[in-house]
């Protein structure tokens, strides 16, 4: 069995002699389905490549990924260094430790979403006149219970291999 990586080559090189030739004159019907021919065989040898390197690297994943081994705690571990806040810049230093960390971050974020002080917006719930209402056909439309079709019809209209 012949390698990819040659077969590739010799495609490459049968290929570029077309091409050349094409450059000095006229390719014949024949010597046109043969280019077509060797550009689609080309193609699929690129996509066997990447199925094969796709598949060493899930092979490589599964023996081990799960095992406890050097390759299992350098993923691990790259991992949580990838993820992980060591320390934070702020306007008066650096912030390190976990609990100064925390801290920081949860008064951050409260200070950001937090409720106001104060406010100044004042809604009035008694005027809707201005506000369209839904109309007592639309109401029983939107209550009405699913019929097995319009669920059917959803699921199917989902992608295949996608999260509903």
């Amino acid at each position: 069995m012949v390698p990819i990586k040659k077969k590739k080559i010799t495609l490459l090189n049968r290929l570029d002699d077309l091409d050349k030739k094409a450059e000095t004159g006229v390719l014949s019907k024949a010597e046109r389905d043969l280019k077509h021919f060797l550009n689609e065989r080309l193609a699929e040898l690129h996509r066997e490549e990447e199925l094969k390197w796709y598949q060493r690297a899930k092979v490589k994943h599964l023996f081990e990924g799960d095992a406890n081994t050097k390759y299992y705690h350098l993923l691990a571990n790259g991992r949580h260094r990838n993820s992980r806040i060591f320390q934070l810049e702020d306007g008066n230093g650096i912030i390190t430790g976990d609990a100064q960390l925390k801290e920081h971050i949860t008064r951050f974020y409260k200070n950001m979403f937090g409720p106001s002080e104060e406010s100044t917006v004042v809604l009035d719930e008694s005027q809707t006149e201005d506000i369209p209402q839904v109309l007592e056909l639309e109401s029983e439309f939107l209550v009405a219970p699913f019929s097995q079709e319009e669920v059917r019809e959803a699921i199917f209209q989902m992608n295949h291999n996608k999260a509903p």
